[in-house]
């Protein structure tokens, strides 16, 4: 199965190196000077109908912050299928499991602890309110961030490293820059998900849903799109060091029109100088001109 998995996805990015051309000179350029002036390293990277790959600054390695928990997502479901689990499976979330001073609605719903929640509604949690304690529950349920780095790379997509839990992150900022990828790895994983078969239609549908109905950054890549698009996403946020700069502002996902066409994209601020508002509204002018080169130059 494996083996099937990767050859996929062998012949998948081999389409890609084709696809790039044109695309990449004159989207690439409009990108360019959307970020022209920011002070901070902005990535971006874009893949159209599956088949032409658009990338700004790919070569270096974002931190991801809280988008890895899209990658843990997909590592579950492969854990679960082949423990013979299922989003039914109950999971034991013990007072130990709630960290305090880390964001997690889950456990200001359950301060006592000592509770079981099944992992679907912990991957809700995850996914949808990017609760940090409902994804190291996960980690722990599944053996650690390195099982979903080793589920990933075995899908062909070498250009990330998925090493620390929120808690580990929260104990250093250097930390945090352990867990990286590169713009082209994360859209490609997106496009993997929506290509392939990883898991079964009814968590693949799940995931979908759940991303769709995220909470957070709806100043981002969701605030540069018409509201009748559909967006399903992931985004991750740092805090700032002591000299004010922001490590880490992303998003992630992939865009749905109501012909059917769809495009997956992903946009990594790393070291940024710019205020929240700033990086938001960058992402936000990001997502606008990918939208609206979208609609000009696919849209049928």
């Amino acid at each position: 199965m494996r083996i099937h998995r990767f050859h996929l996805l062998l012949f998948f990015c081999f389409s890609l190196s084709f696809a790039q051309g044109w695309a990449q000179t004159d989207l690439g350029e409009q990108l360019k000077q959307v970020i022209s002036g920011k002070a901070a390293t902005v990535g971006v990277a874009v893949i159209f109908n599956g088949s032409e790959l658009v990338t700004v600054n790919n070569m270096y390695r974002y931190p991801m912050m809280s988008t890895f928990k899209f990658h843990q997502a997909l590592s579950v479901m492969e854990y679960i299928n082949r423990k013979g689990e299922d989003l039914a499976t109950e999971i034991l979330v013990k007072r130990s499991d709630l960290k305090e001073n880390t964001y997690s609605p889950m456990r200001d719903a359950n301060p006592n602890g000592n509770f079981r929640m099944t992992i679907g509604d912990l991957l809700k949690y995850s996914l949808i309110e990017s609760d940090n304690n409902a994804c190291d529950v996960l980690f722990k349920h599944i053996g650690g961030p390195k099982f979903t780095q080793r589920y990933v790379h075995e899908l062909g997509i070498q250009d990330v490293a998925i090493t620390q839990t929120e808690a580990m992150m929260h104990e250093s900022p250097d930390n945090c820059t352990l867990n990286w990828t590169k713009p082209s790895a994360a859209v490609l994983l997106m496009e993997t998900f929506l290509q392939n078969e990883l898991c079964s239609k009814q968590q693949k549908v799940f995931i979908q849903r759940a991303m769709a109905d995220a909470n957070t950054g709806k100043d981002k890549l969701k605030a540069g799109l018409p509201k009748d698009v559909l967006l399903a996403h992931k985004t991750g946020s740092s805090d700032r060091n002591e000299f004010g700069i922001k490590l880490s502002d992303n998003d992630m996902g992939f865009v749905v029109l109501p012909n059917g066409q769809y495009y997956t994209i992903a946009v990594f601020i790393m070291n940024s100088q710019e205020s929240d508002k700033v990086n938001a509204r960058l992402i936000a002018d990001i997502s606008r001109t990918v939208y609206t080169y979208f609609i000009d130059n696919y849209k049928k």
